[in-house]
C-alpha cells in the first residue's frame, strides 16, 4: 500500500459499535455486567485457593493465576470500551493505543501458555501419579509459570513493535473497540505485508505449540482414564479435565478464528463477534466452568458459604 502523505497520526477512533448507535447504552449496561461478573468470579476464585488448604495443589496454583490473567485481560480492554460507548467521540492517543495492543497481546498469549502448562499439570497427575509430587514440585511450577510469562512478553513486543513500525496517515477510524492488530493493519498507509506475514507465522505457531502440547497430553490422559475401574473415581477425574478441555476449545477455537485461518484480517464484522467472545465473555466463563465441573473447588465454595452464613446468623 502507497503512502497517502508523510503525516503521522496522533490519536485513532475506534468505531466499536457506532453502525448500531441505539443498542450503545443497552451494550454499556450489559458489559458492565459481564466485568463485574468477571471481576467478581476471578477474585474470589483467587481468595478461595489462598485461603482453603485443601486446594493447595499445583493444578489450583495454575488455576488462581489464569484467574488473575483474566482479571487483568478483561481490564485491559473493557474500561476503555465503556467509557467509549458513552463518549460520543471515541478517540484514543497513539500511544495509549500501542500500550493496550501491548497488554492484550502479552496476556492473550500468557493465558495460551497457561493453558497448556495446565494441560501438562493434569497428563503428570494421572498418567505418572507417583512422580507427580516431584514432577510437579513448587519450583517446577513457578518456572513454568515464569515460561508462559516469558513467552507472553516476548510475543507481545514482536506483535505490538511489528504493528507500530507502520505509518499510519489517515483515515484513522479502526473497526473494533479496543486496539486490535488487525483493524490497525487495515488502516495502516505503508506496506504491511511484513507485518501480516509476522502475525500470521506468529499466531500460528502459538496456537499450534500449545494446540499439540494439549492433545498430547489428553490423548495419554484419555487413554488412562479408560483404562481405570469405575470405583477408582474415573467420573471425578474426568470431570475436572472436562472443565479444562472446555476452557482450552472456547480460547484456542475464538483466536485461531481471529489470527490464524487464512482471511481472518479481512472478517471485519465476524471478527468483532469473536472479539467480544475472547475478550469479554471467556474471562467472565472461566470461574464458572471451573468451579461447576470441579468437585474440590465446590467442595470449598460450599464451606465457604455455609461458614459466612453461620457467621452473619445472630447468635442467642
Amino acid at each position: 500500500m502507497q503512502e497517502r502523505n508523510g503525516t503521522q497520526v496522533s490519536e485513532f477512533i475506534l468505531l466499536g459499535f457506532s453502525d448500531h448507535s441505539e443498542l450503545e447504552i443497552p451494550l454499556f449496561f450489559l458489559f458492565l455486567l459481564v466485568y463485574l461478573m468477571t471481576l467478581t468470579g476471578n477474585l474470589g476464585m483467587i481468595v478461595l485457593i489462598q485461603t482453603d488448604p485443601l486446594l493447595q495443589l499445583p493444578m489450583y496454583f495454575f488455576l488462581s493465576n489464569l484467574a488473575f490473567i483474566d482479571i487483568c485481560y478483561s481490564s485491559t480492554i473493557i474500561p476503555r470500551m465503556l467509557h467509549d460507548l458513552l463518549a460520543l467521540r471515541k478517540a484514543i492517543s497513539y500511544m495509549a493505543c500501542a500500550i493496550q495492543l501491548w497488554f492484550f497481546s502479552f496476556y492473550a498469549t500468557t493465558e495460551c501458555f497457561l493453558l497448556a502448562a495446565m494441560a501438562y499439570d493434569r497428563f503428570v497427575a494421572i498418567c505418572n501419579p507417583l512422580v507427580y509430587p516431584l514432577a510437579m514440585a513448587r519450583k517446577v511450577c513457578l518456572q513454568l509459570l515464569a515460561a508462559c510469562y516469558l513467552l507472553g512478553l516476548v510475543t507481545a513486543f514482536v506483535h505490538a513493535s511489528g504493528t507500530f513500525r507502520l505509518s499510519f496517515c489517515g483515515p484513522n477510524e479502526a473497526s473494533s473497540f479496543y486496539c486490535d492488530i488487525p483493524p490497525l493493519l487495515r488502516i495502516s498507509c505503508s506496506d504491511n505485508s511484513t507485518s501480516r506475514v509476522v502475525l500470521y507465522i506468529l499466531s500460528t505457531f502459538v496456537v499450534l505449540l500449545n494446540a499439540v502440547t494439549v492433545l498430547v497430553s489428553y490423548g495419554y490422559i484419555i487413554s488412562t482414564i479408560c483404562k481405570m475401574r469405575p470405583s477408582t473415581g474415573r467420573h471425578k477425574t474426568f470431570s475436572t479435565c472436562a472443565s479444562h478441555l472446555t476452557a482450552i476449545v472456547l480460547y484456542y477455537g475464538s483466536l485461531t478464528f481471529m489470527y490464524v485461518q487464512p482471511g481472518g484480517l479481512e472478517a471485519v464484522e465476524h471478527g468483532k463477534i469473536v472479539s467480544v467472545f475472547y475478550t469479554i465473555v471467556i474471562p467472565m466463563l472461566n470461574p464458572i466452568i471451573y468451579s461447576l465441573r470441579n468437585e474440590e473447588v465446590k467442595k470449598a465454595l460450599r464451606k465457604r458459604l455455609s461458614k459466612a452464613i453461620s457467621l452473619s446468623q445472630p447468635k442467642l
